[in-house]
């Protein structure tokens, strides 16, 4: 099966993207695997399927193209919906409404309405509400959120990733983030896969014991994680975590990838920078922190030992954080960077593209 240099660039993208499906990238990287030329059994070793899968992948990929890589669901019931999808929710959600709606903020129910009258994209609130919550997205709180302006996107993404896919010879990258207010919830009753209108609270299953703030840095090479729980965050206690993540890495150029947030750029955090000139600060651009590689380690934590956790106390939730880290670092592995600068660029001038078509038929 032949994959042409364009498709190959497609199915990477897809496969870096996400906000698909796990199943749908691995199925990108299948494709990806057959360009290369690899046997049928080999790459059903390295993808944990049978080879009668792989073959299933080429042909209907073969047929359908990009649309055939997204599986319809069992019983004859409507195909899942598509990547696509998934990322017009996103895109308005982040934009105020149009002046005409009369709108501050979205709702669930009123993004639904607005994506089936300006686009014909069909979708149900609740579909909107998992998608708000798997991207931590809460319009309801932060009103305005426009795709990044940043005079400097260009440069900045180009830097980013090419310290992910040709580091400095001997240098140290760091991806270092927080993750804020990670709440210490004792579940009352079992936790079952309800959808529910994000807008609505629900109190009545939960008890609120605090929260404390992971600040985290990966290791870019080794995929190993430094991790500090911390009760307040602010420039002082900032500064006090990448001097210690640093310290393993004397005398080593270090690399440090982050978000330009007020308390990474005080004039303490500049201070330490100019008398430790073998650290080097690379800032995501304005609203893109996707760049950062902590938060694929921040949404795998998320999934795998915090959000379905029940936790008597914050010390509990701290505990469970460490140990969590402790057993991530026995095993740790990078994340493979596999998309280029050019391709993440054509594919946000894709997505800026749709966003001014959605804006400019609202306004005619």
């Amino acid at each position: 099966m032949h994959i042409s240099s364009e498709q190959i660039t497609e199915l990477r993208a897809l496969a870096a993207d996400r906000h698909v499906t796990a199943d749908v990238a691995l199925r990108a990287r299948i494709l990806l695997w057959v360009g290369e030329g690899r046997r049928r059994k080999d790459i059903a070793e390295l993808a944990g399927v049978s080879a009668i899968t792989v073959d299933r992948t080429k042909a209907r990929y073969a047929e359908l193209g990009l649309a055939g890589l997204v599986e319809k669901k069992r019983g004859g019931g409507k195909a899942q919906v598509p990547p696509q999808t998934r990322g017009r929710v996103i895109a308005p959600t982040k934009m105020t409404p149009p002046p005409e709606s009369g709108l501050s903020h979205w709702s669930t129910r009123t993004l639904a309405d607005y994506l089936k009258r300006a686009e014909g994209i069909k979708v149900s609130f609740h579909y909107i509400a998992r998608i708000w919550r798997e991207e931590h997205l809460k319009p309801h709180r932060s009103g305005t959120f426009k795709l990044s302006k940043d005079s400097a996107f260009a440069e900045k993404v180009a830097d980013i990733v090419g310290l992910y896919l040709d580091p400095p010879g001997g240098a140290v990258v760091l991806s270092i983030d927080e993750k804020t207010q990670v709440q210490a919830l004792d579940r009352t009753q079992p936790v079952l896969p309800v959808t529910f209108d994000a807008t609505e609270k629900r109190t009545h299953d939960y008890v609120r014991h605090g929260t404390t703030n992971l600040f985290a840095a990966l290791n870019v090479g080794t995929g190993e994680v430094f991790g500090e729980c911390k009760p307040n965050r602010n420039g002082e206690t900032f500064l006090a975590f990448p001097k210690k993540a640093v310290k393993p890495h004397a005398g080593k150029e270090i690399h440090i990838v982050l978000d330009n947030l007020s308390t990474h750029t005080t004039p303490d955090v500049k201070k330490w920078l100019a008398e430790n000139p073998h650290v080097h600060f690379h800032f995501t651009p304005v609203g893109s922190s996707w760049l950062n590689q902590i938060e694929n380690f921040f949404g795998i934590i998320t999934r795998q030992s915090i959000r379905r956790g029940m936790f008597s106390s914050v010390r509990v939730l701290i505990k469970q954080i460490r140990d969590y880290i402790d057993s991530w670092n026995a095993n740790a592995k990078s994340f493979i960077w596999t998309a280029t600068a050019g391709e993440i660029l054509a594919k946000v001038r894709i997505v800026t593209a749709n966003v001014r078509k959605l804006v400019n038929n609202n306004d005619n």
